[in-house]
């Protein structure tokens, strides 16, 4: 059984600025602005990873949910590497040095 702690109250005081682009992101993601400062909190305040490569972990949205199963087909899917060049030799003339 998962114990969930009891939600309290939090008044927050916003410009209108910052209150605009709130609710444009939560309008865009299908989310209430309670959900959004809830993530907001939890992100500013977990305790940092040791390993830097893992520590932007979460910070990019829009990723798919799969990414970490399945990372070499993304890749593939979105890597594209430039054309092999073709190989050449080059050939030296042969002429006499003077000495």
């Amino acid at each position: 059984m998962i114990m969930t702690r009891a939600a309290r109250p939090l008044q927050v005081y916003l410009d209108e600025r910052d209150l605009e682009r709130l609710e444009a992101w939560t309008r865009e993601r299908g989310w209430t602005k309670s959900q959004a400062i809830r993530v907001a909190v939890r992100a500013l305040t977990r305790s940092p990873s040791k390993d830097p490569l893992l520590e932007p972990s979460g910070d990019i949205d829009g990723l798919p949910t799969d990414l970490s199963a399945n990372f070499d087909r993304y890749l593939n899917e979105t890597f594209v590497a430039e054309p092999r060049a073709p190989y050449r030799t080059r050939r030296r003339s042969r002429t006499a040095v003077r000495r």
